[in-house]
């Protein structure tokens, strides 16, 4: 699987967070950027990579990246499913 389309997570004193560079200190996780994966990876996969509890307010906001995610995967799949059309 290409590190390109895994997104690393980190455990830091503020909480869980998306680290895009891959570089924050702290624990890291990293997720596919498929929903499935976010879907199987925050009931708790994640949490016990992390050596953590996802907090409530992780949980709001690592859902809504996973949002933003997936619409942006979603519209790749699209465009890549109208280039093999024509």
């Amino acid at each position: 699987m290409p590190k390109r389309n895994l997104i690393r997570l980190v455990r830091t004193e503020q909480g869980v967070l998306v680290d895009p560079t891959g570089k924050l200190a702290g624990r890291g996780a990293y997720l596919h950027d498929a929903k499935s994966c976010w879907v199987k990876g925050l009931k708790g996969p994640l949490a016990n990579a992390l050596r953590t509890a996802l907090s409530e307010q992780d949980m709001v906001a690592l859902t809504a990246y996973m949002e933003t995610l997936l619409a942006e995967t979603d519209e790749k799949t699209a465009s890549a499913d109208r280039e093999s059309v024509h």
